[in-house]
């Protein structure tokens, strides 16, 4: 189908009697409640209700017998259409047959698609106890406490100092650049890159000129890319005291033991693993999706879509928060580079939408009302707000149906695909970039 076809055009004429009737519909509805002198309410006769209101209730009369006649066409023609019609009067004469021109985009068709024969892999990593005892480690430290240190020598990084700074851009202090015995895990990477380095090796007591740059896509616009001097004091050098990895540490994190503990990082680090993973194959799925399946998209949702797209590149602008692969490119550039997503993501979304209607893939009231209440818990005192706000905004219940309708399809299409099981580390499963290619060996799994 050509994009052109993708538009379809025609004349629709409204019978003089049709838009009669609704007008006239409209003035008995008002006649039941008019009140004139001399008359008692809902006694008024047609002839003052038509003289008085008739002018005023045909738009809306013309619009609504309109809207139902190009709907009752559109279902008589099979037309599916991807957004609501364009409506221009032709002809339009009291008494007389109404004529309308009709320009509607449509939906293209989508032909079934072939799930069983999407090719996918299902990388995997075993959860080594190595990177348990890492977990441990990391949350050892957040239990930590610190003394003053009685070692006289010079900082070195994973050093905890306390210091006192201030700092300074062309020579003026600015906002929020001061701070009086701050806690500092040297390598920790809490302030500007550049600033700990500068740290490292030096005595306690020093005041040390650490110089920096503010990042371009920092959150302070007004500091961003700036260049800052921090007079920054090293009053103090802290030494660490970790707690022991027993069972008393094990019910910190509502273990009883240290090895309900491991499990319990064990746990969740597979499900960690099996998230990854999952996330991985609704990408290749997506991107097969997307290569194997030519069809043209209705430029108004590419429109609408991007249009979406574009606001939010506009307040990240605003913000300095960018993304840092968008920081410095031409507004030209990302709109060339967006439009492509947006097409992409309305074309995917059609083809989504086949497959649901296809396998009969829907989201029942039981998913969409606890949705709404995990809605809800997100803003605690606040429950009946957000209920209401959902019980009486239609768009607002959409914008959660929409994502758990397509994760509902990408589940079954992952679980309908041809599986190809692969192996590897931990690291490697979170470093995969599905944008370069593999080489390493994999294990047929076969059809689920």
């Amino acid at each position: 189908m050509t994009k052109q076809a993708l538009t379809k055009e025609f004349t629709l004429t409204v019978a003089a009697k049709d838009l009669e009737q609704k007008i006239q519909e409209k003035l008995t509805a008002i006649q039941k409640e008019a009140k004139m002198p001399g008359f008692r309410a809902g006694q008024v006769p047609m002839k003052l209700i038509e003289s008085k209101y008739k002018a005023s209730v045909m738009g809306e009369a013309l619009d609504e017998t309109l809207n139902a006649a190009v709907t009752k066409e559109l279902e008589k023609q099979k037309i599916r259409p991807a957004l609501p019609p364009k409506l221009e009067l032709k002809k339009f004469e009291e008494g007389k047959d109404v004529e309308c021109a009709v320009t509607v985009e449509i939906l293209p068709e989508v032909k079934p698609v072939d799930i069983k024969g999407l090719k996918l892999t299902k990388r995997t990593a075993k959860v080594d106890e190595k990177d348990i005892e890492k977990t441990l480690e990391r949350l050892r430290l957040s239990r930590r406490k610190t003394e003053p240190s009685t070692e006289k020598r010079k900082t070195k990084l994973h050093d905890i100092i306390v210091i006192d700074f201030v700092g300074t851009i062309d020579g003026k202090e600015f906002k929020g650049g001061q701070g009086k015995d701050y806690y500092l895990d040297l390598g920790s990477n809490t302030f500007i890159p550049g600033f700990e380095e500068q740290l490292v090796g030096q005595d306690v007591g020093a005041t040390v000129d650490v110089n920096v740059t503010f990042p371009k896509d920092y959150h302070a616009k007004d500091l961003a890319g700036k260049k800052a001097l921090f007079k920054t004091t090293i009053k103090e050098l802290r030494d660490a005291i970790l707690p022991e990895l027993d069972d008393t540490f094990a019910k910190d994190f509502g273990a009883d033991t240290m090895d309900a503990l491991k499990d319990m990082i064990r746990t969740e680090m597979g499900k960690d693993y099996e998230n990854v993973s999952k996330n991985h194959m609704k990408r290749e799925a997506l991107d097969l999706l997307d290569a194997t399946y030519q069809i043209d998209v209705p430029q108004g949702l590419v429109k609408m879509e991007f249009d979406a797209i574009w606001k939010q590149i506009e307040q990240a602008k605003k913000t300095n928060t960018l993304d840092p692969e968008d920081v410095g490119k031409s507004d030209e550039e990302l709109k060339k580079e967006y439009e492509k997503i947006a097409t992409r993501r309305v074309k995917l979304g059609l083809i989504l939408a086949e497959i649901a209607k296809e396998h009969k893939i829907t989201v029942t009231p039981e998913e969409l009302n606890h949705a709404i209440l995990e809605q809800t818990r997100r803003y605690p005192g606040q429950e009946k707000q957000v209920l209401d706000y959902f019980k009486n905004n239609p768009a607002a219940i959409d914008s959660l149906k929409g994502p758990m309708l397509e994760a509902k399809v990408m589940d079954f299409v992952i679980q309908e695909a041809n599986l190809t099981q692969m192996e590897m580390t931990a690291e490697e499963l979170y470093a995969y970039d599905p944008d370069k290619k593999e080489t390493k060996k994999t294990t047929k799994k076969g059809e689920k």
